[in-house]
């Protein structure tokens, strides 16, 4: 539409400008919503990055707390470095690191990222010194030949400094030395050496076209004949890639390879084609790699060069520091062998810090520095560390004490009679005492020392050496009443004591009261009393002893005789029992059979009679007709030979001729029993059980596992009234020589089981034979793992465990159905590892499961003292695993519990009918089975529903 001709124009533009301001407006809005956007996700994003960094930090506070209450917890220290790492908490971090390393040594990785940030934060010069003592804190953990390279190229980046150029040589002098040798990685170390002296000398050559003075030739010469000396001195050595070493050695060199040279490289390939195959081994193999190490190091020493045996110790330790057998070999080889202190020391010192928990390194040490006349307070604080390193049995406790007080006498000069020495001597003998009875016996609920060894050591040296038998005396007394004196052994000891440094009159007090006390050997006792006097005795001191011994040995025979007739009741009360449950199991049985075979024995009489007709007639004899009224039904038949049927025995079986054709039965009457098959025979037979029940073609399969041991007669697998197989059997052979070849089998593993073989012995012969005994002795190279999850399998628990030494054998622990229990057995090669095991993974998770792991210590099976835990297992058996169910409480009198089986008047029969709502029977006839009531047909019937 038209504007109308007379609007104002000064209207039109106010109106104009009205929406040029509006449009301003809502763009400057749309802005301010647009910058309001922007700010709240801006901070949503500062938000969710403030609650990452709280919750990194409560964790950084968390792993803190949990260090200062247990410093020794390893994974703790790597997790708190690697968060502090992670919010780049630079000084936090180099703390964390250092106390990590006073602790333990620190992996490859962990220092090269420690040096890596330090050179970072270290730029400038006057820095330098503090990056230079960490890398030599780095190199003595292990020997890597990484660190080095890393040392030297950070060396290379300070020679500039006064002597720089020296002190960058003397380090790479070292790495050489150190890793050299290495027969992998050592080329590496040796190519960086030569390329620092090539850089060197392309800085002394002088510009082209100019002549070098005389002082730069001789320079130059100096460097030349250095490059050409590395050469020669890495060729020597059996080196992975030498052909390329030697290539370029002579495309550099203008006169070609010095024949020396030559020869050298020539032994050293000789050398590394030896050492060839067992590198490739190595290569290929899985960690921890033992057994090839431990054939590497057989190699080595055998070739006898010590530098060559050092390195090839270093690599193995390098990739097994948690093996503390590895680590006493290679202290044992240093000890014997090289005997260098610095190399010695340090390394049996690197050696309890990897495995603070091992005894017999700390014990080695002590000796290690006495052996190189460390000073006195070195010792001293050794051992104290070796106190707090945590051993897993009280008896290291002893023996680590021991060694301590050995060093203590060796420093005693017992030619005065009181010195310095001999004080801290006895002041630590107590000590020693005062700790076994405080702290050991606390913490492991023994002494670790029961025969008191420290006690009778102290008391030796007192007599022997400080002529000193009162404190000698004194001391035995107090190790009789810790529980002593009724062992012959101990009195014996403290005799030969008195009668080395004491007197004939304390020999024969000490005499009298073993003989009162022993109860072990009473008659040695005595008859070491009786010699003494018919010696040294007067013949009223040898009317006492005559007295004395005979008054004990009577006592001691009439205690003995009622020990075993209490015994003899005991057994004679479990044999009473044992015939009582036979008895009642073969009633059972007999009950049983009673119920299902009632209509199978009519068919098998008849069976038997037509067996018997037919056996007599391809004999030549007339059928011997039944006796009674003519009913062929009848129990009990006979024949002119002997009884068959029910009269027979039931183990025996039927002539083979009965049911075959009857030409070979006729031919001759002898050959009736030649033609029998072989009856069992135990002597020539073998017991297999702990078999699967899911095993499938069992008589195949073990016929196909005992047939390397002789003939086999005869495999009889055992099967229940269903068909299935009941997991054991036994197998016959044609000759008594294959059973102990059999018996080799024994524990062989049949479809992830073991399997049991043992003699064949009848029971109701031997009642008390047993084979399988459980060991109730401490295991102490075998673990015990409880709370596994069920879908725990037996490869991954080998993972599992395979980091903490050499696995030898995996066990899970199933229930008769295979079922897993969540408990299993872990072999070690040695009971370090073992001990090693328990302490990384007790308590650890895994699958959210928490495991407990201890070293394996089977409890003792007294059947006799476990009622009630027999009791349990019945009603586990009974009512499942969990014990009776709300839905299974019964409901019904005890009465209508007993099942009676014959019905001799009728009562069950009629119970029965009118239980189940029909009538009993006329005629007082048998009544027909009736159907299996329920538990709501009980529960009705209590109820009078």
């Amino acid at each position: 539409m038209a504007a109308p001709s007379n609007a104002d124009p000064t209207q039109s533009l106010d109106m104009e400008d009205e929406d040029a301001g509006m449009e301003e407006r809502e763009m400057e809005s749309d802005e301010e919503e647009a910058e309001g956007i922007g700010v709240e996700n801006s901070d949503e994003e500062e938000d969710d990055s403030s609650e990452d960094e709280k919750e990194n930090e409560a964790e950084i506070q968390r792993l803190e707390e949990q260090l200062s209450i247990n410093a020794f917890d390893y994974n703790c220290h790597v997790d708190l470095i690697k968060l502090l790492k992670q919010e780049g908490e630079l000084l936090r971090l180099r703390k964390a690191r250092q106390k990590m390393s006073e602790l333990f040594p620190l992996t490859e990785e962990i220092w090269l990222d420690w040096l890596k940030d330090e050179i970072r934060l270290t730029e400038e010069e006057p820095n330098r010194e503090k990056v230079y003592e960490l890398f030599e804190k780095a190199v003595k953990d292990y020997i890597c030949p990484d660190i080095w390279l890393e040392y030297t190229q950070y060396s290379i980046g300070g020679m500039g400094s006064p002597g720089g150029i020296e002190k960058v040589r003397s380090i790479f002098e070292r790495a050489v030395t150190a890793v050299g040798l290495h027969v992998t990685k050592g080329e590496a170390v040796w190519e960086t050496y030569r390329e620092f002296e090539n850089a060197i000398l392309s800085t002394l050559q002088p510009p082209a076209g100019r002549v070098p003075s005389h002082d730069e030739q001789e320079l130059m010469n100096t460097q030349l004949q250095r490059i050409h000396k590395l050469f020669r001195r890495q060729l020597a050595l059996p080196l992975m890639d030498m052909e390329g070493t030697y290539a370029e050695y002579e495309e550099w060199s203008e006169q070609g390879v010095p024949e020396p040279a030559v020869h050298l490289y020539k032994k050293a390939r000789q050398q590394m084609e030896k050492c060839r195959a067992l590198e490739e081994t190595l290569l290929v193999a899985e960690p921890p790699k033992l057994a090839e190490y431990q054939a590497y190091i057989n190699f080595e020493l055998k070739e006898g060069d010590p530098a060559r045996i050092q390195m090839i110790y270093e690599r193995t330790m390098g990739e097994n520091c948690l093996v503390p057998d590895m680590w006493a070999k290679y202290n044992t080889y240093l000890d014997r062998q090289l005997k260098i202190k610095d190399l010695v020391l340090s390394t049996h010192e690197r050696a309890v810090r990897n495995c603070p928990w091992t005894m017999g390194l700390w014990k080695s040490y002590l000796q290690a520095l006495e052996r190189h006349g460390a000073q006195h307070h070195t010792v001293s604080d050794v051992f104290e560390k070796a106190l707090n390193a945590g051993f897993i049995q009280a008896t290291d406790y002893v023996e680590i004490w021991q060694a301590y007080l050995d060093y203590l006498r060796r420093r005693v000069d017992f030619s005065r009679e009181s010195s310095k020495e001999l004080e801290e001597l006895r002041g630590t003998f107590a000590r020693s005492l005062d700790y076994m009875k405080q702290d050991v016996e606390e913490r492991f609920g023994e002494s670790g020392d029961p025969s008191c060894i420290i006690m009778q050591i102290w008391a030796r040296i007192e007599a022997l050496h400080c002529k000193n038998i009162q404190k000698a005396r004194e001391l035995w007394d107090s190790i009789m009443t810790k529980g002593n004196a009724k062992f012959a052994n101990m009195w014996l000891e403290y005799y030969n004591l008195e009668r080395s440094y004491g007197d004939p009159i304390h020999c024969r007090k000490a005499l009298h009261r073993a003989v009162q006390c022993t109860t072990d050997y009473p008659e040695h006792v005595c008859e070491v009393l009786l010699t003494f006097e018919r010696v040294e005795g007067s013949l009223e001191d040898w009317d006492l002893a005559v007295q004395k011994t005979e008054t004990r040995l009577n006592r001691v025979n009439e205690q003995r005789a009622k020990v075993a007739e209490k015994e003899a009741n005991l057994a004679r009360q479990d044999g009473d029992r044992a015939d009582q449950r036979r008895k009642g199991k073969s009633e059972k049985k007999v009950q049983k059979k009673g119920q299902k075979g009632f209509r199978a024995g009519e068919k098998r009489r008849a069976e038997e009679d037509d067996y018997q007709d037919e056996w007599n007639k391809e004999s030549g004899q007339a059928p011997k007709r039944h006796r009674g009224n003519g009913n062929p039904n009848t129990e009990d038949m006979e024949t002119e030979s002997g009884l068959f049927g029910r009269k027979a025995n039931s183990g025996s079986k039927p002539p083979p001729g009965a049911k075959t054709s009857q030409r070979g039965a006729a031919a001759t009457g002898q050959k009736q029993t030649d033609d029998k098959p072989e009856l069992r025979d135990d002597n020539k037979s073998v017991f297999i059980s702990n078999l699967a029940y899911t095993l499938e073609e069992p008589e195949a399969k073990l016929r196909a596992l005992f047939e390397t041991c002789g003939p086999i007669n005869q495999v009889r697998p055992v099967v229940s009234n269903k068909g299935t197989f009941k997991g054991y059997g036994y197998v016959q052979f044609e000759s008594m020589v294959s059973v102990p070849e059999a018996l080799k089998l024994d524990r062989r593993e049949v479809e992830g089981r073991p399997m049991f073989v043992s003699p064949c012995v009848d029971k109701n012969k031997n009642p008390d034979f047993k084979v399988f005994k459980y060991n109730t002795s401490l295991e102490k190279h075998k673990i015990f793992i409880t709370g596994l999850p069920f879908s725990f399998t037996k490869e991954q628990l080998g993972e599992l465990c395979k980091d903490h030494g050499t696995v030898k054998d995996v066990r899970l622990v199933t229930y008769r159905s295979g079922k897993p229990r969540g408990l299993a057995y872990v072999e070690f090669a040695d009971e370090a590892q073992a001990s090693q095991a328990v302490l990384k993974m007790d308590g650890t998770d895994v699958e959210d499961n928490k495991i407990t792991v201890a070293i394996s210590n089977p409890p003792r099976r007294n059947m006799a003292g476990s009622s009630k835990s027999m009791t349990d297992i019945m009603s586990r058996q009974v009512y499942g695993a969990r014990g009776r169910g709300r839905t299974q409480v019964s409901m019904v009198p005890r009465s209508l519990h007993r099942q009676t089986n014959k019905c001799e008047n009728g009562t069950a029969a009629e119970s029965k009918a009118g239980a189940s709502g029909g009538a009993a029977p006329a005629g007082g006839g048998s009544a027909p089975q009736a159907k299996p009531l329920s538990n709501s047909d009980f529960a009705k019937m209590f109820l009078n529903k």
